[in-house]
C-alpha cells in the first residue's frame, strides 16, 4: 500500500555544531512557506467572542440549536465509541438496504428496549460475532465498513453534522483537527485509554484502539464523512501497524486537481510560489523583531538542539546555555501529546496535535523559579531547514501564577489572548470570592433559619400539648385569637368518687402520685383517640372532641375514651388498696371556645352545654358513663358500631336540660365490634372500631338498648 504522506528529508544535520557556536540573536529563523488551504483566510473568533467576559451580566441561556462542546464531543465519540442506540439505528438502516442481498442480516435484529435496560451491554461485540456466522458473499469486515457508513448517514444530522463541519474546510484540515481536538477532549474527560488519532501527514491518519471492530467502523465512517461533508469519493486504504499497541493507518488518495478555482480569484498557491525566496536576507522580518513579537517560541534541529529561542525563553535560560548545552530536553519536558517519543520524526508526525511543555530546572539549579511553568502551543515543521518551530504561550490563569514563575505581564505579547485570560481570570476570581462569601453568608442564614424553625417547632409542639393545633400556631405567630362557636362538640367530664375522703386520709405526695400515674394513662388515651384534653382541676378530667379536627365520629371517640377510662381505673388503687372509682358524664352540643388570659393563657369552653355536660357527670354513678340524649343520637346516627346503652329513669335528667320532655339519659355499658367475637376484650373491640373509623369501612350499625 502506497504511503502518500510527505517524507521529511534529513538535510542540515551537519550544521548542528555551527548553530551552537553562533549567538542566539544572530540565528536564522527558517519558517515553513506553505500556501494555506483555499478558504482558510477567515477571521478566527477571539476569546472575547468565544466567552462572555462581562461577569456583571447574567449569562443568557444557550439556545437549543447552538453548537457547544458537548455536541463536538458526541460527534467524536460517534467515531471512537458509538453508542448502542447509534449502532442499532445504523444496523436497521443497513438491513433495510441489503436484506435482499444478505438475508442473514435479519438475524441481527434485537429488542431495542434491551439496549436501555442494560446500559453496559456491548451490542457492537454481539453484532461482530453474529456477522462471522452469516453466510454472505461479503466478509464480516466489509459489512462492518458499510455499517460505519450507515452510522454517519443515520446519526450525522443536525448539530452533530455541524460539529463535524466545524473541524475543517477540507478533508486534510478535518483530519488534522480530528487529531488535536480529540486529544483535548480526552484530557477534559480524564480518559486514560490509548484510543486516539494521529494525523501523521497529508492524507494519512493513524487510529489507536484495542478493538479492531472500531477500526473497520471508522473506515466506513471516514468514507461517508468525506462524501457527506466535502463531496469527495476518496480511496481509503486501511492497514494495521505492528507494535505493542493496536494501531491502524488510513491512507487517503484524493485527486485535488479536480477542484476548480474561480477565474476571477487568483490562485493563492501560484502567487505564493512567485513571492517565495530561498534567500534568508529576503525575509521581511529580522530575528530580533521576531523573537520580540513571539517571545515564547523556539526552533530546534533534527537532533533536538535549540537553534533559536524567543525573548521569554532567552531571559529564563540564557545564563545556563553556555554550560548546560543546547539540548531542548534539558530545558523542556514534553507533557502532551501523551506517549510522545522524543525523536525528530515522531514529533513531525504529531504537528497536528497541541503541545504542552513544562520548563525544567537547569542542571545544578533545583531552586529555579520558573520550574514547572507550562507553555501550550503547536509544533511547525520547517522543511527548508529541516527544523521544528514551537510557538506557544504560558498556560496561566491568574496574576499569582504569573508572578510565582518570575514572569511579568510585559512578557505576554499584546496580541496574545493569554493577557486577557489572566486579567479576566483575576476579575472572575474576585467575583468568585465574593460569590463564595455570599454563598457562605447565605448558608449561615439558612442554617440559622433551620435552627429557628427547629426551635419554633419545639415551642409549637409544646403549645400543641396545651392548645389545639391551629390555636397553638396562631399563638406562636402572635396573631389575635377570637372566640369561636363550635357546633356538635362532645364533652366528657369525670371525677373520682370519694376524692375528698381520699385526700383527708392520704398524704399530699400519695394523692399527687396517684393522679400523676392515672392521668398519664388518660393522656395516652387522648392521643390514641385524637381528642382534646381541656383541663384537669383536682380530680376532674375534662375532654372534648370536635374542636380541632371535627368529624362525624367525635361522639364515638369520646364514648370509647370514657369506657377505657373506667377500665383503666380498675388498674390503679388508692392509698388504702381500694380500686379507684370514677363517674363520667357525656354531652354533645354547641360551645363557645377561646383563649383567656395573657399570662398562662388557657383555652376554655363556655356555654350552656358545658354546664349540662357537667350536670350529666354529677348525675352519674360510680364506674358508670352517663350520656345525654344528644350524644346517644350521635352514637346511633352512623352505621357500623354496636354500643350497649341502658336507659335510665327520666327523672335522672338534669333540670337544666331544657329539651328533656319525653327524653331520658343512658348508661353506656360497653361496646362490641361486629367483626369480633364476644370473647375479645373491650380494648380489642375498641381498637378494631378505631381502625374501621380511620379506614372508613364500618359495617351495618347495631345498637343494643336494654
Amino acid at each position: 500500500k502506497k504511503n502518500i504522506s510527505r517524507e521529511c528529508t534529513a538535510s542540515g544535520a551537519d550544521q548542528t555544531d555551527k548553530h551552537q557556536q553562533q549567538h542566539f540573536s544572530a540565528m536564522t529563523c527558517p519558517f515553513t512557506r506553505h500556501a494555506p488551504p483555499t478558504g482558510s483566510f477567515q477571521r478566527q473568533p477571539s476569546i472575547a467572542d468565544a466567552h462572555s467576559w462581562n461577569l456583571d451580566e447574567e449569562l443568557s441561556e444557550i439556545p437549543d440549536d447552538a453548537l457547544t462542546l458537548s455536541q463536538l464531543n458526541a460527534a467524536i465519540q460517534l467515531l471512537t465509541a458509538p453508542s448502542n442506540e447509534d449502532v442499532y439505528e445504523a444496523l436497521m438502516s443497513l438491513i433495510d438496504k441489503y436484506s435482499n442481498r444478505w438475508p442473514g442480516l435479519a438475524k441481527l435484529k434485537t429488542d431495542r428496549n434491551s439496549l436501555s435496560i442494560y446500559p453496559h451491554y456491548d451490542y457492537l461485540a454481539d453484532v461482530q460475532d453474529n456477522l462471522n456466522q452469516i453466510d454472505a458473499d461479503a466478509s464480516a469486515y466489509d459489512i462492518l465498513v458499510l455499517l460505519g457508513e450507515e452510522i454517519i448517514h443515520t446519526s450525522c444530522v443536525g448539530l452533530i453534522e455541524r460539529a463535524f463541519k466545524c473541524l475543517g474546510s477540507n478533508l486534510q484540515e478535518f483530519l488534522g483537527s480530528l487529531d488535536g481536538v480529540y486529544d483535548v477532549l480526552k484530557l477534559q474527560e480524564e480518559d486514560i485509554t490509548d484510543t486516539g488519532f494521529v494525523c501523521a501527514g497529508e492524507g494519512e491518519l493513524i487510529f489507536t484502539s484495542e478493538r479492531p471492530v472500531l477500526a473497520w467502523l471508522l473506515l466506513g465512517c471516514l468514507r461517508a464523512l468525506s462524501r457527506q461533508l466535502f463531496g469527495h469519493e476518496p480511496q481509503i486504504e486501511m492497514e494495521p501497524i505492528d507494535g505493542d499497541v493496536p494501531r491502524y493507518r488510513y491512507l487517503f488518495k484524493i485527486d485535488y486537481l479536480e477542484e476548480q478555482v474561480s477565474p476571477l480569484v487568483p490562485d493563492s498557491k501560484s502567487l505564493l510560489r512567485e513571492s517565495v525566496s530561498s534567500d534568508v536576507h529576503d525575509l521581511k522580518m529580522d530575528n530580533d523583531f521576531f523573537c520580540k513579537a513571539f517571545p515564547w517560541h523556539f526552533i530546534m534541529d533534527e537532533n533536538l538542539n535549540l537553534v533559536q529561542v524567543g525573548q521569554g525563553f532567552s531571559r529564563l535560560f540564557k545564563n545556563y546555555m553556555a554550560t548546560s548545552g543546547l539540548s531542548a530536553c534539558t530545558y523542556f519536558r514534553f507533557k502532551r501529546p501523551r506517549g510522545l517519543s522524543l525523536k525528530f520524526r515522531e514529533i513531525v508526525r504529531r504537528t497536528n496535535t497541541p503541545f504542552m511543555i513544562a520548563l525544567r530546572a537547569p542542571p545544578g539549579r533545583p531552586d529555579f523559579f520558573a520550574k514547572g511553568l507550562e507553555i501550550k502551543g503547536q509544533m511547525v515543521f520547517c522543511p527548508e531547514s529541516n527544523s521544528l518551530l514551537f510557538m506557544g504561550s504560558p498556560f496561566l490563569d491568574g496574576l499569582e501564577g504569573l508572578t510565582c514563575n518570575g514572569l511579568f505581564i510585559s512578557d505576554i505579547p499584546l496580541h496574545d489572548a493569554t493577557r486577557e485570560v489572566i486579567l479576566v481570570g483575576e476579575q472572575a476570581r474576585a467575583q468568585d470570592g465574593l460569590r463564595r462569601r455570599m454563598d457562605k453568608l447565605k448558608s449561615s442564614i439558612e442554617e440559622a433559619n433551620v435552627a429557628v424553625t427547629k426551635e419554633r417547632k419545639k415551642n409549637v409542639n409544646l403549645l400543641q400539648l396545651m392548645f389545639p393545633e391551629e390555636i397553638a400556631e396562631r399563638l406562636w405567630l402572635g396573631a389575635q385569637i377570637d372566640a369561636k362557636t363550635y357546633p356538635d362538640v362532645t364533652m366528657l367530664f369525670s371525677d373520682i368518687v370519694g376524692f375528698t375522703s381520699i385526700c383527708s386520709r392520704a398524704t399530699p405526695f400519695m394523692v399527687i402520685n396517684m393522679l400523676e400515674s392515672l392521668y398519664k394513662h388518660f393522656d395516652e388515651l387522648c392521643g390514641f383517640f385524637d381528642v382534646y384534653k381541656v383541663e384537669t382541676i383536682g380530680d376532674a378530667y375534662c375532654v372534648a372532641s370536635g374542636l380541632h379536627r371535627a368529624s362525624i365520629y367525635d361522639a364515638h371517640k369520646v364514648a370509647w375514651m370514657a369506657l377505657r377510662m373506667i377500665e383503666t381505673c380498675s388498674l390503679y388503687n388508692t392509698h388504702d388498696g381500694q380500686h379507684i372509682q370514677m363517674r363520667i358524664g357525656l354531652h354533645t352540643g354547641t360551645v363557645l371556645a377561646g383563649v383567656v388570659g395573657r399570662k398562662m393563657p388557657r383555652y376554655c369552653l363556655f356555654g350552656h352545654n358545658v354546664t349540662i355536660a357537667n350536670k350529666f357527670e354529677s348525675g352519674s354513678e360510680a364506674c358508670k358513663v352517663n350520656i345525654s340524649p344528644t350524644t346517644k343520637d350521635w352514637l346511633i346516627k352512623h352505621p357500623g358500631y354496636e354500643f350497649q346503652l341502658n336507659p335510665r329513669d327520666p327523672s335522672c335528667m338534669p333540670k337544666e336540660f331544657t329539651e328533656s320532655r319525653g327524653l331520658t339519659c343512658y348508661f353506656l355499658e360497653g361496646y362490641r365490634h361486629p367483626t369480633l367475637s364476644g370473647e375479645a376484650t373491650l380494648q380489642e373491640h375498641i381498637e378494631a372500631a378505631m381502625h374501621a373509623t380511620n379506614e372508613g369501612t364500618a359495617a351495618t350499625a347495631v345498637v343494643e338498648v336494654k
